[in-house]
């Protein structure tokens, strides 16, 4: 059968007919039935395919779609999960999707091979509906992987231009039920999520439920009753009954939903034993209230309901002001270079990308990140889109192009004009990129999954434990006792000690102008070891820049300072700034720069290169033999003809003596350079004698050494500037690029700082450290709460309607001490 949603459309409108014989009269009078796929009420009959029930042709044909491509799972996801079909969708519908001019404001991302969009998608609203848009390629051909973010409803899709259209993509969507929101007007603007209206109702009948049948208990709980009689009684059981139905029925709905996907897929998440809590609550109060012996516990199972959902409010509320942290509050370090035309061509000043707006001109050098999508006005962009999707091959540019955000220049200085206002969520999640994510898994996470995946077990049956007990010592206690341990039992404490802690962790690192790609990146730093520095640009600063050879003239400076301004590397930004700081650059062509080796292009006619005296031996240049200076050395080369060498005396930064005195004796130290040992004496004096320091190290070599110490089982600490140690930072367990400029530095980083900060890694390792031990105090503290709590409510001491409330009562105990605590121990660490 060919594969495909126009194929599988016409197979669902031969299969789905009106039923034969019969009349619009006669289907009228038929009860009515849920649709097997939204589960809205039809008629049965009308629309049919393989035995079920449809409300409309629309979801009968998303029924065939999912089918006939093995994506029937879907309904064993979620029962009813799906969205109304409603009328079928012309592909055309979306052709305009196609136009150049929409096409380029809509895609994230798109080359000849590869294109990228993120649809905003409402209808998202449960697991299912995740489950089947993160299987959208096994529904069309060229369509390739695609992510959900739920708390956003949106789908992020890639695929293949040269096999699939971009209206066909929102026509997959759309023929799905999951119709994509193109309000081209607000593409930019998106209204931030507000928590679901059908939470808001759910907490508001569950809320007036419970003040009512409270307030008919209220004369029974003060002895007031006697006079009302039995009549009175029966009349107010059974009107806290009718208040209790749409409590048990719409504000439980979600709970019961959760549970059943759990016992379907024969697992017990902490749903279950709430349900089954509110199921023999429920059940015992009707008893009750039916055979005229009680008013039941209805005000008990509508405060529980009314304090689970406010505590789940509480609990959407903290991850949603965590999650707006992570992607709006500068999580991503990154600046850029504007072009100030009011104040001359030449005038230049770094912003951070939130002041950024459409139509500034930026300035993007080598090694520099795209930060939003542009159009090149000038210079010739060799743009690797590796960040996007994952594959390092340049593709050049020329003026007039469309660049798209998350590209990296790796050719000469560039001028771009913004198109589009920067998405700062965007690009943290480029730099979340799954090509550069570490396998690694948090231990504090496997510890959490640990826990859930047990503890519902033994809170059932230490229930059931309890109820059989006391159903044969004092009866009266039995449904008391198994329903408030079901309910005052509560994971969401341990569950929440971690990201909580570790988010805060972030926030505060964030502050002073740390920035870690994720919570797991301060949980490894507690673990880490091994600690090895990159040398130059890191613990030294280029000095006093003295130049030796054949006097280089006016012009030379000027073809020189140019080629050294499209790069970004410290020692090519120090001769930049010493040869002709105010002189108007000169164009340079063809700009190529080697890792670890050097740069080169054509200036004015003329080859020049900047570089090693390695490297240019390598490619045929004669260059005399090193001499005994200190420092680092970047020989000039004009037209092949070795002119000479700038040699910088290498200054070690001030504040590294401190450094190292607090690393020393609590880690395992190296030092990795690629210059020659002329700086062994200094840094082993710094270091001592215990320190491995190797010089000549290429950026293989480094990543080398990283392995072989990982294989010897150390945890380790790449701190490099991010343009050499790539490989290394990726390899290491934690690596930290160092920048200068915060618009360059590598993808395979877990942490970014500026070169000022690196004197405060001591910190920072204290810190990570006494953040974890919050993390564990926050387990005792939930720990010592569930066994507290348990045992209390197993001895028939706690009312049900008292466990509601320390249910969410421990969450929040656990988010207060977290945030609280870590806070308090981040001014204990910085503390003057």
């Amino acid at each position: 059968m060919r594969s495909g949603i126009e194929s599988i459309t016409v197979t669902a409108a031969s299969a789905v007919a009106l039923l034969p014989g019969a009349t619009s009269r006669e289907q009228t009078s038929v009860e009515s039935v849920a649709c097997f796929h939204c589960g809205a009420p039809c008629r049965p009959g009308v629309w049919r395919a393989e035995d079920h029930d449809f409300c409309c042709a629309g979801c009968a044909t998303v029924f065939e779609i999912l089918t006939a491509n093995g994506l029937d799972d879907f309904y064993r996801l979620g029962q009813r999960a799906g969205v109304r079909g409603g009328a079928p969708v012309a592909e055309s519908d979306y052709g305009f999707l196609d136009e150049p001019a929409v096409r380029e404001r809509v895609v994230d991302f798109a080359d000849a091979r590869l294109t990228r969009v993120t649809f905003r998608v409402p209808a998202i609203h449960c697991m299912a509906c995740v489950w089947l848009l993160e299987n959208l390629f096994r529904l069309k051909p060229g369509v390739g992987a695609s992510r959900v973010d739920f708390g956003r409803r949106e789908v992020s899709i890639r695929f293949d231009p040269a096999k699939v259209r971009l209206s066909e993509v929102a026509h997959l969507l759309a023929s799905l039920g999951y119709v994509p929101d193109l309000n081209l007007a607000s593409l930019e603007e998106r209204p931030p999520e507000r928590a679901p209206r059908r939470l808001w109702l759910q907490i508001g009948v569950a809320g007036f439920a419970f003040g009512n049948t409270m307030l008919f208990s209220l004369a029974a709980y003060l002895g007031l009753d006697a006079g009302g009689g039995a009549e009175f009684r029966r009349l107010m059981g059974w009107t806290s009954w009718a208040l209790a139905v749409p409590v048990i029925t719409f504000c439980a709905a979600d709970y019961w939903r959760s549970a059943w996907i759990s016992l379907r897929h024969r697992l017990l998440n902490i749903d279950v034993p709430i349900a089954l809590g509110l199921v023999a609550l429920f059940a015992q109060s009707s008893f009750e209230v039916m055979t005229g012996r009680g008013e039941g516990y209805f005000d008990s199972l509508s405060g529980l309901l009314f304090f689970l959902l406010c505590g789940k409010w509480f609990q959407r509320r903290t991850f949603e002001r965590l999650a707006f942290d992570r992607d709006y509050k500068s999580f991503f370090p990154l600046a850029a270079t504007r072009r100030r035309p009011e104040a001359g061509r030449r005038s230049e000043e770094r912003v951070a990308v939130s002041q950024l707006a459409v139509g500034d001109r930026l300035v993007v050098r080598h090694g520099e990140l795209v930060v939003a999508d542009a159009r090149l006005v000038e210079g010739t962009a060799l743009i690797d889109y590796s960040f996007v999707t994952g594959e390092a091959e340049p593709v050049e540019k020329a003026a007039g192009d469309h660049l798209y955000a998350g590209g990296r220049q790796t050719g000469g200085t560039i001028e771009i004009e913004l198109v589009k206002p920067v998405s700062q969520s965007y690009l943290t999640s480029l730099w979340n990129q799954e090509a550069f994510r570490k396998k690694a898994q948090g231990a504090f996470d496997t510890l959490t999954n640990q826990y859930s995946q047990r503890f519902t077990r033994l809170v059932v049956a230490v229930a059931l434990g309890a109820g059989v007990f006391w159903l044969g010592v004092r009866p009266v206690l039995a449904l008391k006792a198994f329903t408030s341990v079901l309910i005052v039992a509560c994971p969401c404490a341990l569950a929440l000690a971690a990201p909580f802690t570790l988010g805060t962790g972030l926030r505060v690192l964030g502050r002073r102008g740390i920035f870690l790609k994720n919570a797991e990146t301060l949980e490894a730093l507690a673990r880490i070891d091994t600690v090895v520095f990159d040398k130059t640009g890191t613990l030294t600063d280029p000095g006093a820049v003295e130049f030796e050879g054949s006097v280089l003239s006016a012009a030379e400076r000027r073809w020189v300072s140019a080629l050294a301004r499209h790069s970004t590397h410290p020692l090519a930004s120090r001769i930049a700034e010493a040869l002709a700081p105010d002189q108007p650059a000169e164009p340079v062509e063809a700009f190529r720069e080697l890792a670890g080796g050097g740069l080169e292009g054509q200036v004015a006619g003329r080859h020049i290169a900047l570089g090693s005296l390695a490297w240019l031996a390598t490619r045929g240049v004669e260059c005399p033999e090193d001499g005994a200076a200190s420092g680092s050395t970047v020989a000039v080369v004009i037209d092949g003809r070795y002119r000479g060498s700038f040699r910088f005396a290498s200054v070690l930064r001030p504040e590294v003596d401190r450094l190292i005195a607090e690393l020393s004796g609590r880690f395992e130290l190296a030092v990795l350079s690629g210059d020659n040992e002329r700086d062994r004496p200094r840094l082993a004096s710094v270091f001592g004698d215990e320190c491995r320091l190797r010089f000549h190290q290429s950026p293989r070599d480094k990543l080398e050494f990283i392995r072989g110490r990982q294989r010897c089982g150390r945890r380790v600490m790449m701190v490099g500037d991010g343009l050499n140690d790539a490989g290394a930072l990726q390899q290491s367990d934690v690596g930290v690029a160092v920048v200068r400029t915060a618009g360059a530095f590598s993808p395979a980083s877990d942490m970014i700082m500026s070169v000022e900060q690196v004197a405060e890694l001591g910190r920072v390792f204290c810190f990570a450290r006494r953040v974890v031990r919050v993390v564990r105090t926050g387990f005792v503290i939930s720990a010592l709460y569930n066994v507290v709590g348990v045992g209390i409510a197993a001895a028939g001491q706690l009312a049900p309607v008292v466990c509601a409330v320390l249910m969410p009562l421990s969450s929040v105990t656990v988010v207060a001490f977290a945030v609280g605590a870590t806070g308090w121990m981040a001014r204990r660490t910085w503390r003057p």
